[in-house]
């Protein structure tokens, strides 16, 4: 069964938030071994923090995120440059790296600062969930049922309209 982790900076403190990712966690451990990995925000002390004290936390993030990522694991980015990608795409995404043989993949959701440029160099995929801005953990919730929605049209079943 293809491994599948989401990698996210931040704790999901809502729990509306929390319990939908919770549901679609679920969902998918019948399609995929699909794990959540937390990782703490690096704290920035000045709430005017400068270009260089953002730099310097987003690398310390990068540095845990990558660490983070299976060995040989094909690692998708989300950010805000990447490309927009429909259900299908996704779905396609998945499937082909599924049957390639080395299907582990990795999806990495960034702080509110977003990801290390080390992180988006290293992915294989840059991805966006669209132009709006999105808080991170609604973020985390559109991509668990994303996931979700795409393991369900690989499968062939009728979630997906």
């Amino acid at each position: 069964m293809q491994n599948i982790d989401l990698i996210a900076i931040g704790k999901m403190n809502a729990a509306y938030f929390a319990q939908g990712v919770a549901e679609y966690q679920k969902r998918l451990g019948g399609f995929c071994n699909f794990r959540i990995i937390e990782l703490p925000e690096a704290q920035i002390a000045d709430k005017n923090a400068s270009d260089r004290q953002i730099a310097k936390a987003l690398q310390k993030e990068g540095e845990a995120i990558l660490a983070s990522v299976r060995k040989g694991a094909y690692l998708v980015a989300l950010c805000v440059e990447g490309k927009q990608v429909s259900s299908e795409d996704l779905a396609a995404m998945i499937a082909d790296r599924a049957m390639s043989g080395a299907g582990d993949m990795a999806f990495v959701i960034g702080s509110s600062h977003g990801l290390d440029d080390s992180v988006k160099r290293t992915a294989q995929a840059r991805i966006s969930l669209g132009r709006i801005t999105l808080p991170h953990q609604l973020a985390r919730l559109v991509l668990t049922e994303q996931l979700y929605r795409a393991c369900t049209i690989n499968a062939g079943m009728k979630y997906h309209k």
